[in-house]
Order: structure tokens, then sequence, then C-alpha cells
């Protein structure tokens, strides 16, 4: 079972982005576009997991004590750089409490024999993904210059800089991804509080 664990993002937001989507999605025709209802804030990827772990794991999250912060989300870009980008995304801005809540999820998990994270927080929205390769943030060898998000990087630059709204999560989620020729698929296996 593929699991990873994330924050839900409030409708009015999800709707904004939508609407934008719709409105630069023919700039980059070539691109694989999310679903507006698969949009969430990732904190910890976990991967494949065996069935009789999940309990486990969610065991360990409900021990997970962290506080909440406002979420703005606002801006838009490419990773890993423009000239060779993999993902256009949505940026965010929170108080600390957003990374020590991804901090504590990934320490607690540790203890599971999850391997911990060895990149810094980076918290966004991934809009759309080039055909092939990692939509992590950071460089990898593989990258070469490329034209698919050409034409939307022309559109943006004579745009100001979008803004899609500020949420207080009041919860945060173990998801199930379920993959397949069509995107991924995303099921909330459970839910925990926050302060």
């Amino acid at each position: 079972m593929r699991l990873f664990v994330a924050l839900d993002i409030d409708d009015a937001i999800r709707e904004r982005l939508a609407r934008f989507v719709d409105g630069v999605r023919n700039f980059a025709p070539d691109a694989r576009w999310m679903k507006p209802e698969s949009l969430h804030v990732t904190l910890k990827f976990v991967g494949e997991q065996p069935n009789d772990s999940i309990e486990k794991i969610k065991q360990t999250l409900s021990a997970v004590a962290a506080g909440t912060t406002e979420i703005h989300f606002r801006s838009c870009g490419f990773f890993p750089t423009p000239k060779s980008p993999r993902v256009f995304w949505v940026g965010m801005e929170a108080g600390p409490q957003l990374a020590a809540l991804a901090t504590a999820i990934d320490e607690k998990l540790s203890a599971l024999e999850i391997p911990g994270e060895t990149r810094v927080f980076s918290p966004h929205l991934t809009l759309a993904r080039g055909a092939g390769g990692s939509g992590a943030p950071h460089r990898n060898k593989s990258d070469r210059p490329n034209r698919v998000f050409q034409c939307l990087q022309e559109k943006l630059a004579g745009l100001p800089q979008p803004e899609f709204g500020t949420m207080l999560p009041v919860n945060f989620f173990l998801y199930q991804s379920h993959l397949s020729p069509q995107g991924s698929t995303y099921t909330k296996l459970a839910r925990f509080a926050l302060k």
C-alpha cells in the first residue's frame, strides 16, 4: 500500500486553483496536470507499506502533538529551474509550525523504520509535471533544458503573481495513493487533529 501524510486544502482555495489552472492549462498542453480534487500539501511521503503496518502507522501519527498555523497560497514557479522545469507549483507561506509538524511526523515515523527525510521541508502544491522525471524540487543529473512549460512561462511573466487565499488547517491525514494510467487518486485512511 502506497502511503503519504498530508493536509487537505479548503474548498474555496481549491476552486480558485481550479479556475487558475483552467486559464493556463492550454499554455502547457504536454504537461500532466493535477486534478483539482487531488491537490494536497504533502507533509511526508511514506511509500509502500504492508497492509498489516497500517494500524501501527495510525497509532504513531495519533501521538504527533503539533499546533496549527495559517497557510497563505500565493505565487507560482518551476522546479528545479526555469530552464529545466519538471514541475509547475504554487507557493505557500506559513509560520514555523508547518515545518515543525512535518518534522514531528518524520521523527515519529522513523521509529517504525520508515526512512527519514534528507532534505529541508519545502511546502508547495504541484499543479503540473513535465513528461517523465521526478517531481522533487532539487536538481537531478538527468535534468536537461526543455520547452514543456516555455509558453506558460512567457504568459505568466506578464501577469501579477496570483493569490489563492489563506486557510487554517485543523487536521492532517494519512492517505493511500492509487496509481493508474489515468493518474493518481487518493483515499483518506485516517484523520489526526492539530492543536
